[in-house]
């Protein structure tokens, strides 16, 4: 497929004139244009971009009543020369049909998305705005449509594309919980995808957190809450001395792209990295004994976020403050490929 093969309809009138770009919520504002495909009689149909408004949907539709929806988040950066560019796309696509499979959501076809993709963005080219920080972030996702609450595969999906522009996501000192009951996932489960459920399953045991002042929860594995996983929608690591630690990939842990390019830079910058089972009490032994230097998130949206202090079993711990941290080496590194102020070594940015 190209991109002629696309149905558009074009807008009557942009709203970008009525948009404050600098004052944006997160996740707050859409673009003009949308893109959308269905997949019924068994396969997908022609994909269309139309103006950004609401869907129609019977209130029988499986999504409401058993959950099949998975989605992606990626983002377009600008540079000084108006080129647009995103980051690892194909890694992505890669996860969201991974993750489709794992809730028995047929594959979205590979040039279906990258065209469909370059087209939109095309179009919503004056909604990505210039400057370190600023970008669009893109929320790829599938939903089941088919009108039955029988309990089973949908055989009606929709498949779409919004976008919405984006500021520096930050959002404070960070200060988290290790988790001592709740689990965000199990083996054998869905951690490894992203579910919309997965997300739904979180906002208890994190309100329960944000009472005692605390943002973030790490969650630990649900067997024995003894190993640290991931935090809320980043991945985590852990400076221990001058070595990055983090836990291995697993059914309950998502791959995270951010992630697994942090881990490349960290090597490539003779930066010691140990991939493996990370428990509470060797944190906490190392916090207590000054050889914690930071935490830190990794993620779209956040690209790295540090963390402050954690709490568990009744034990607050500080982090000390670092004139040289990794959390800002891996930050200025990833966004500098981003948003083409340096070379790309690797091939991650992928150019509009």
């Amino acid at each position: 497929m190209n991109t002629s093969d696309i149905q558009i309809t074009p807008i009557q009138q942009s709203k970008i004139n009525s948009v404050d770009f600098n004052n944006l919520a997160f996740g707050a504002v859409f673009s003009d244009y949308m893109f959308e495909c269905d997949f019924k009689d068994g396969s997908w149909q022609k994909p269309k971009i139309k103006p950004y408004g609401p869907i129609s949907l019977d209130p029988s539709a499986r999504v409401f009543h058993y959950g099949q929806a998975v989605f992606e988040g990626m983002k377009a950066y600008k540079d000084d020369n108006d080129d647009i560019f995103l980051f690892r796309p194909d890694e992505n696509f890669k996860r969201i049909n991974k993750s489709a499979e794992r809730l028995a959501i047929p594959a979205f076809p590979e040039d279906y998305f990258f065209n469909g993709l370059t087209q939109l963005l095309k179009l919503e080219k004056d909604w990505i705005k210039k400057g370190l920080g600023n970008s669009l972030y893109i929320r790829p996702f599938v939903i089941a449509t088919q009108p039955a609450i029988s309990a089973s595969p949908a055989n009606e999906y929709k498949f779409m594309i919004i976008l919405s522009p984006a500021q520096a996501y930050y959002s404070g000192e960070v200060k988290v919980i290790f988790s001592e009951k709740y689990s965000r996932s199990a083996d054998g489960g869905v951690g490894f995808a992203k579910a919309a459920g997965n997300y739904a399953a979180q906002f208890y045991p994190t309100k329960l957190a944000n009472e005692k002042g605390y943002q973030q929860i790490i969650w630990t594995d649900a067997s024995t809450h003894n190993y640290l996983e991931e935090a809320g929608t980043m991945n985590i690591f852990f400076r221990v001395g001058d070595t990055l630690i983090t836990a291995p990939n697993n059914d309950r842990i998502l791959d995270g792209v951010t992630r697994k390019s942090v881990i490349q830079i960290a090597k490539d910058n003779n930066i010691d990295v140990e991939v493996r089972r990370v428990s509470v009490a060797e944190i906490k032994e190392a916090a207590r004994k000054g050889a914690l230097k930071e935490i830190f998130g990794s993620g779209t949206a956040t690209v790295i976020n540090p963390i402050v202090a954690f709490s568990h079993g009744g034990e607050d711990f500080d982090l000390p403050k670092q004139e040289k941290s990794y959390a800002s080496f891996f930050k200025e590194k990833l966004t500098s490929i981003q948003y083409n102020i340096s070379e790309d070594p690797y091939g991650w940015r992928f150019k509009i």
